[in-house]
């Protein structure tokens, strides 16, 4: 009985990136839906996603990502070289090519494997690194300073998640990062298509994951074949998850999401 169950939706997000405004709308869109938020590293994600146990959805993570992943693009972060605040480069609004070629390079980015120990060295005066703005904010160094890198592409932060992960609850979710209001339809051109749906409808989103969980569906039931390959939320030819993967958004309004519902009530537990 759903009374006795724990419908659940698990978000992890890698650091620099922040879930919380998203958390908030959720939260108060779907009180009877809980939603997890958990921290995972960059290097992390794939095997975030595919554990079997402390089981997570969705991803907030930096492109590029593995193919046999479904991501949407959402925004791209400012890539920002640190240096030490008495440096010439911080006399500097923006820092280009030629003022790098004056200066030791420890991590040219696009996002140091380890920001903290980089960021040491630029503290010992070593070096600069570049990485993305939100990380440096994190790191919290009082006594380092950013500025932007002219024409650098940036870090493209983007929603993942396996094919196989697809459900009435992570397409509701999408819909909530990507704006969606409570009375707005899915079928609308810049959302995933589907149905009309409420506000006023989480003991329906609830009833269908426990309907989903006492099917037998799990982590372990995937489709005949194994993986689907990425495909953008709008579903439609052959390749369009490639697409999404290189940091290019998806076509909006292609139509339904096509992810199996297996793991909507991966939070039945």
């Amino acid at each position: 009985m759903l009374g006795c169950m724990t419908v659940a939706l698990t978000i992890a997000f890698v650091p620099g990136v922040s879930p919380a405004k998203w958390a908030r709308v959720w939260r108060d869109r779907f009180p009877s839906v809980e939603l997890r938020l958990r921290p995972v590293g960059q290097g992390d994600l794939v095997a975030a996603l595919s554990a079997e146990d402390d089981v997570v959805d969705m991803v907030f993570a930096r492109m590029p990502v593995p193919e046999d992943l479904r991501a949407i693009p959402l925004w791209t972060e400012t890539a920002v070289v640190a240096t030490p605040k008495d440096s010439d480069l911080a006399k500097a609004t923006e820092v280009t090519a030629a003022h790098l070629e004056t200066v030791h390079m420890i991590d040219a980015g696009p996002v140091p494997a380890d920001v903290d120990a980089a960021l040491d060295l630029v503290e010992a005066n070593v070096g600069v690194v570049v990485l993305p703005q939100s990380l440096f904010r994190k790191a919290s160094r009082k006594d380092l300073v950013a500025r932007p890198l002219a024409d650098a592409e940036g870090t493209r932060v983007a929603l993942v998640w396996r094919d196989e992960d697809s459900s009435e609850l992570t397409e509701e979710f999408i819909g909530v990062v990507r704006g969606r209001t409570a009375n707005s339809s899915r079928s609308q051109p810049d959302q995933p298509g589907g149905s009309e749906r409420s506000a006023d409808e989480p003991s329906r989103l609830a009833r269908g994951a426990a309907r989903s969980g006492s099917a037998g569906s799990s982590r372990s039931g995937e489709a005949p074949g194994g993986k689907a390959k990425a495909k953008s939320p709008g579903g439609g030819k052959s390749g369009a998850g490639k697409k999404s993967n290189t940091g290019k958004g998806p076509t909006p309004g292609r139509g339904k999401m096509r992810g199996k519902p297996s793991r909507g009530s991966k939070g039945n537990r």
